[in-house]
């Protein structure tokens, strides 16, 4: 199964990971946000929907992800261009929209205030 891990890291985690990675050791999908409140931010109730429905469908057109959701065409593009930009989903050459994963995990940790 092609699993992307979405996550809480500082920038030194990333780093580490990507020397990891250099160096020939898997460190599997991650797409990373830098707090809690950006995570949520970024991953509304209705873009976690079409996240959801874009998961192993390959390309498809914003239309198309329109339809799966039920939702009219303006209020998804808006949501596609903000998964866009937040790099969770990408664009393909043809101008379709794709998510190349199979299943999502969402791991991170709540700490006390201090």
């Amino acid at each position: 199964m092609n699993t992307v891990t979405l996550s809480v890291a500082t920038h030194d985690t990333v780093t580490r990971r990507a020397k990891k990675a250099f160096d020939g050791k898997n460190q599997g999908s991650h797409i990373s946000f830098t707090s809690v409140d950006l995570l949520w931010q970024t991953m509304t109730r209705k873009r976690w929907e079409l996240l959801k429905a874009l998961t192993g469908q390959g390309a498809i057109s914003i239309r198309e992800a329109s339809r799966l959701v039920d939702r009219d065409v303006k209020s998804v593009h808006g949501d596609v261009h903000a998964l866009l930009d937040a790099g969770v989903i990408q664009k393909t050459a043809e101008g379709m929209i794709e998510f190349p994963y199979d299943a999502v995990h969402v791991d991170f940790m709540l700490t006390s205030a201090a």
